[in-house]
């Protein structure tokens, strides 16, 4: 299974958001490392909103982001980035 599919069932699991998008960002970084041509799935960035942030700081939010990829990470994803909002912050 993808490193997408996986992150996106997890969180989707842990935090019933309201929206979700795991984004395979490798692209973007092929050429930042020798040999690295931006293929596969090292890079992906995290778009998410639920309810389950609100009141967390951010730090927080990205501590339970980071908890449920931590397998991933050890398997070689490379980078998450994280844009992580609580409904309420959506304007």
């Amino acid at each position: 299974m993808s490193f997408i599919k996986t992150i996106t069932e997890k969180l989707e699991i842990e935090f019933s958001p309201v929206s979700l998008e795991v984004v395979n960002e490798s692209h973007l970084h092929a050429g930042h490392q020798e040999k690295f041509d931006g293929s596969g799935e090292t890079h992906v960035r995290i778009k998410i909103v639920s309810k389950a942030f609100e009141g967390m700081n951010r730090v927080a939010r990205h501590r339970a982001i980071n908890t449920q990829v931590e397998a991933e990470i050890a398997l070689g994803l490379h980078a998450v980035a994280i844009d992580v909002k609580a409904p309420s912050e959506i304007k």
